[in-house]
């Protein structure tokens, strides 16, 4: 009885059968059988397995091909040197080539399974005991070629199917590989056990000649001579596999590498300790292809290797000055490190942490400073990083073992002082396997890596001279002790001016230029790219607003086409047409004073935005009611300024029964986005006693600040990004504490001009400026 046909990729074996039930690695170098074994395991996993009548060919057709095999699961690769595999597969059942399929990229074949008659007679039965003796009296006379005589006893004896046992017998009885595919092809069960009886007993005469003349040369060879003797045959047999000679290759030009090379004195007794290794081991053995690997891995690190910086700085800022707009800051910070290294060499490379939300150009800027310096550039890559060997490497215990990515980042670069960017580092996760983060507290200590030692190459690796950038949303994801070896510069979001210079100046010639056209065949009206950061964006930075604007010259590239033009204008009217209604409207504030409603200012990882506060009064039994998915710190502050009006009712005009009569509620609007942070306790405070005491609230006044149970107004931060939000909802005056005056200096000057900012250091200050009729 044969079952449906399947299609599997195809690998024909030269010297080796395999059957089924049976475990076995094997090397695959060829092309097609190695693109063969990547197909299965991008499916179930199974493939075909059948020998070649004739090993020398390289590229067999249907006819060098068994047309009986075995239908193999895979269990594991390894990839190994010289591009080639190795695959350990277990024998699933036999089955039967139909057709061959010769596909440019590998071999495929429909092949049928093959449904074996398992019904014992008697004959049978004494069959299988004669074969199991035979077998028995084979595994006795070989006692010493490492096979198990214990466990092939137990399992032959359990097993009661005869086509398992006579597989298992053939795939470690010592016979012929002709004799083997032999076996293989025969289907008839009563044919292949007396084969394999007639196999077994012809292997059992061999085995005792081999036994006796062994025994014979043994007793006149003393130990040197022995050790001489296999040592010329394992020569000789790598002479004719051609074997010995790559391997001779190889240690020639890791030795010609450590001679050119001017290498570390550890470095280079280590390489020579590893080579005299692999000179000792065969190659391919386990253990060589490890040694050679790490050689190939120790040696490639650039060591010694370092690109000249460029300390011109005033070309070093034309460069800043050209890929970015803004981040002083940063570019000061590079500016100030080129001007103390004119003077002194012996300054290591600063460790920077640009915070700050996404899209402002944080990731950007670290090419920049690569390109200022006349540095290489690595970036790596640190978001969802769980495991502390991807920093520090694997040690060479572990299969499959590689150096960490530090590591790999120097040699990417091919240099041991590249400006290395270390992106998300807020993003770094940890697990049983060790935090990542740790491994960073050395990398990032001037007086410590010096010898960063990477657990794969095991030796003391120089990070003092690299230029370590890391890159960050929030600093609430990072260790404290990770933080403190860190220079923190913080970028904040843009201006709306701002946004539109760097549109203007930078992303428009960029998209231009990406898209193969210039500013002769497309224009943007300004009108039209002040449309698209009113009412299509909504961001600090401007990754979305270059999406925006590729979008639209996209579009204008399809009508030129379509409708035969030369060039094309944009305005607002195309700019709708392109990107369909507006997405965002930025609504004015309410124009009118209200009761228990207050504006306040909020910060999140992606910029600011404002933040209304609204709260109602009811008679009820001195209840207080929060909602809008508050987070546990945005209660508290409610609670504080719940106790400080009830501490200060008197002075705040309020009556005293609302404690115990009067039902409070809260509420954040938008209840479907989570809302947490200190910041909102003067808006909360302002709100309740605006509730409280029936008196309106300025509609033009925003506020942000922190506030304790004495009424002091506490400092916040990300004072920028709130001031901007304010701003662009028709915000003139906000209100923040008294703490913040530096961050105030700081801010642009068209905010400050635009802004009525008052510093509050009392909640009184704050009441004073933002409830309408209140005296000061």
């Amino acid at each position: 009885m044969k079952e449906d046909k399947l299609i599997l990729p195809l690998i024909p074996l030269r010297g080796l059968t395999v059957f089924p039930n049976m475990v076995i690695y094997f090397d695959v170098g060829r092309e097609k059988s190695i693109e063969a074994v990547e197909k299965a395991m991008a499916g179930d996993q199974k493939i075909f397995l059948a020998a070649q009548k004739d090993i020398e060919i390289d590229n067999p057709s249907e006819d060098d091909i068994f047309n009986i095999g075995t239908i193999c699961e895979i269990k594991q690769i390894v990839k190994m040197p010289k591009n080639t595999i190795r695959v350990l597969v277990e024998g699933i059942e036999r089955a039967k080539m139909d057709e061959f399929f010769d596909k440019e990229e590998l071999l495929e074949a429909s092949i049928e399974k093959i449904d074996i008659d398992n019904e014992i007679d008697h004959e049978l039965e004494a069959l299988s005991r004669k074969l199991k003796d035979d077998f028995f009296e084979f595994l006795d006379i070989t006692a010493s070629s490492g096979i198990n005589g214990v466990d092939l006893f137990d399992n032959l004896e359990e097993e009661k199917d005869l086509n398992k046992v006579t597989d298992l017998i053939s795939s470690y009885a010592l016979i012929k590989q002709e004799d083997k595919q032999d076996i293989l092809q025969t289907l008839d069960l009563k044919k292949r056990i007396e084969k394999l009886i007639f196999y077994v007993k012809e292997e059992i005469e061999v085995a005792k000649i081999e036994k006796r003349i062994g025994t014979k040369v043994k007793k006149k060879l003393d130990k040197g001579q022995r050790e001489y003797y296999l040592r010329e045959q394992m020569k000789v047999i790598q002479e004719e596999l051609g074997e010995d000679d790559d391997n001779k290759k190889a240690i020639i030009e890791f030795e010609k590498v450590i001679n050119e090379k001017k290498l570390p004195n550890q470095v280079k007794e280590k390489a020579q300790y590893e080579i005299s290794k692999l000179k000792a081991s065969s190659p391919y053995s386990q253990d060589g292809g490890v040694t050679r690997t790490y050689l190939e891995n120790l040696l490639d690190m650039p060591w010694g290797e370092f690109t000249e910086d460029t300390l011109n700085i005033k070309d070093a800022r034309k460069v800043l000055d050209k890929d970015h707009y803004g981040l002083k800051d940063v570019k000061d910070r590079i500016l100030e490190y080129l001007a103390v290294k004119q003077i002194s060499n012996s300054l290591r490379g600063p460790i920077l942490c640009l915070v700050g939300p996404p899209g402002v150009g944080k990731t950007s800027i670290a090419k920049s400073v690569a390109t200022s310096l006349n540095r290489k550039f690595v970036r790596m890559s640190l978001g969802g990083v769980r495991d502390e060997a991807d920093i520090r490497g694997h040690r060479r215990t572990y299969v499959g073992a590689i150096p960490g990515r530090i590591v790999t980042g120097l040699k990417e670069a091919k240099s041991m002082n590249p400006v290395f960017l270390l992106d998300e580092i807020d993003k770094l996760g940890m697990d049983f396997k060790g935090n990542p983060a740790d491994a960073l507290l050395e990398v990032f200590d001037n007086e410590q890596n010096k010898t960063f030692r990477d657990h794969y190459l095991e030796v003391d690796v120089d990070l003092s001279e690299v230029m370590f950038i890391t890159t960050a949303n929030s600093l609430d994801g990072i260790p404290r002790p990770l933080l403190d070896r860190m220079e923190l510069i913080e970028v904040s979001g843009y201006t709306y001016e701002e946004k539109f210079r760097i549109a203007k100046k930078y992303l428009v010639p960029k998209v231009l230029k990406e898209h193969g056209v210039d500013n002769k065949i497309i224009t943007i009206s300004d009108s039209a790219l002040k449309l698209i950061i009113d009412s299509y964006t909504r961001e600090s930075g401007v990754r979305n607003l270059q999406r925006q604007i590729a979008n639209v010259i996209r579009k204008g590239i399809k009508d030129i086409i379509e409708k035969d033009k030369k060039n094309l204008n944009i305005s607002t009217k195309l700019v709708e047409k392109y990107l369909g209604p507006k997405i965002f409207s930025y609504e004015e504030i309410d124009k009118e004073d209200k009761v228990g409603v207050v504006t306040g200012m909020a910060w999140t990882a992606y910029g600011g935005d404002t933040l209304p506060v609204e709260v109602m009064v009811m008679d009820g039994k001195g209840r207080l009611e929060l909602t809008g998915q508050l987070g546990d710190v945005m209660k508290e502050s409610a609670k504080a300024a719940y106790s400080y009006v009830r501490a200060h009712m008197k002075e705040l005009g309020i009556k005293d029964e609302f404690y115990s009569k009067k039902d409070i509620h809260i509420h954040a609007p938008e209840g479907a986005v989570p809302k947490d942070g200190p910041s909102a306790g003067v808006t909360m405070t302002t709100a309740l006693v605006s509730a409280l005491t029936g008196k309106k609230v300025k509609h033009n006044v925003a506020m942000t600040g922190e506030i304790t149970l004495t009424g002091k107004v506490l400092a916040i931060g990300g004072l920028k990004e709130k001031c901007l939000a304010a701003r662009r909802v028709g915000i003139d005056t906000v209100i923040v504490p008294k703490e913040n005056e530096k961050d105030v200096i700081k801010l642009p000057k068209i905010v400050k001009d635009s802004l009525n900012i008052i510093l509050a250091d009392k909640i009184d200050d704050v009441l004073e400026n933002a409830l309408v009729g209140v005296e000061k």
